[in-house]
């Protein structure tokens, strides 16, 4: 019953939101006729819905063109509403205690396109971070050890093969020895990579060691058989409560995702290495964060967050996780929760990063 009412309340607010932005457009426009506004609101509420539709009929067989238009068109929408509602607000208000501004809903429009081109900008030139590293524990390492993290890459409807080039391009410029991704590769389903042969692209991911990546949530939303099943005609090693020795006997664990209830626990698998040797730890969702340090994992990488991609969702990221995004040492381990080297939904990026991370190990 809660989450019905929850729905209705989140439709109540976009439909109100979208209602606010056409009154003060149809104020500044008062001569335009009733057939036009009638349009221009339908049209609103189409984009409004867009996104929704897209994933509800993701496996209805409808046409690429007629998803990814639904699925682009409402997910700017929706970030769209948001800020010109907020610039709206703020200029309503300064009008309010008797300040003029003339053309008030101009004034905002442009305010509003200025924000979400720079947050585009932002989300289409992720950083590359680069964080030296090194361990109290023995490390056999013969030279320095470069490992490549990446998560929430996102594939599909918004995030096409286009897009996947070029991040391939930017991992393989960084000469990683290991390749490892935090979970949630795939979007919504595993159609629109087949369809797009996304699997061409992922083949061109070079890394002598070894690409490894755990399940993040979107993987069981498109389902997990689905995606192994993908997984299987690319060079990704898929690691689900398992592990792997890197070359230096770094010992990699990947977690399976929090989504599966049954899966096994950090302790156990924790109690299956050599403590000797240091250990890296793959979790999509950064739960738990204090255990693992408490555990001895010498280095974490999470993911899930995005850091809430928008202000002020960034607010509600940093208040919800241990630790939302970024680096941090801890008593003992190293954890690096990913912002995400794409995104979900709108392409923007405001308030937040989309970043590569580079772990240097035994660089001096």
């Amino acid at each position: 019953m809660m989450i019905y009412l929850f729905i209705l309340l989140f439709l109540g607010v976009l439909f109100g939101a979208n209602a606010y932005i056409l009154a003060r457009m149809v104020q500044a426009l008062p001569a335009l006729p009733m057939a036009a506004k009638l349009l221009i609101g339908v049209c609103m509420a189409i984009a409004t819905c867009g996104v929704f539709l897209s994933i509800a009929l993701r496996s209805s067989g409808l046409p690429a063109v007629l998803s990814r238009g639904l699925f682009q068109v409402g997910s700017v929408w929706l970030v769209f509403l948001l800020y010109m509602v907020l610039i709206l607000l703020v200029v309503d208000v300064v009008a309010w205690v008797g300040l003029k501004i003339p053309y008030r809903f101009w004034v905002s429009l442009v305010l509003c396109l200025a924000v979400l081109v720079v947050g585009h900008y932002r989300y289409k030139h992720p950083k590359v971070n680069v964080v030296p590293l090194s361990f109290d524990k023995e490390c056999a390492l013969a030279k320095p050890l470069t490992i490549v993290a990446v998560s929430d890459v996102h594939l599909g409807e918004g995030t096409g093969r286009k897009a996947l080039a070029r991040y391939v391009d930017l991992i393989n410029v960084q000469s990683p020895d290991v390749i490892v991704i935090a979970g949630d590769l795939v979007d919504n389903s595993v159609g629109p990579l087949y369809r797009d042969h996304m699997a061409d692209e992922l083949a061109r991911l070079s890394a002598p060691h070894g690409i490894f990546m755990v399940p993040g949530n979107h993987e069981y939303i498109s389902g997990i058989e689905a995606v192994e099943q993908f997984l299987k005609s690319t060079p990704i090693t898929l690691l689900r409560d398992s592990m792997v020795t890197l070359p230096g006997d770094f010992q990699l664990i990947g977690r399976d995702d929090k989504s599966n209830p049954t899966r096994i626990s950090l302790d156990t698998l924790m109690a299956r290495t050599d403590n000797t040797r240091p250990i890296i730890v793959l979790d999509h969702q950064p739960y738990g964060v204090a255990k693992a340090d408490s555990l001895g994992v010498d280095l974490l990488l999470c993911g899930h967050t995005h850091r809430g991609q928008v202000w002020p969702l960034t607010w509600v990221t940093d208040h919800l996780f241990e630790q939302s995004h970024g680096y941090r040492r801890w008593t003992h381990s190293h954890v690096y929760v990913s912002q995400g080297l794409s995104l979900w939904g709108p392409p923007f990026r405001i308030g937040s990063d989309s970043e590569l991370i580079v772990f240097k190990i035994g660089e001096k």
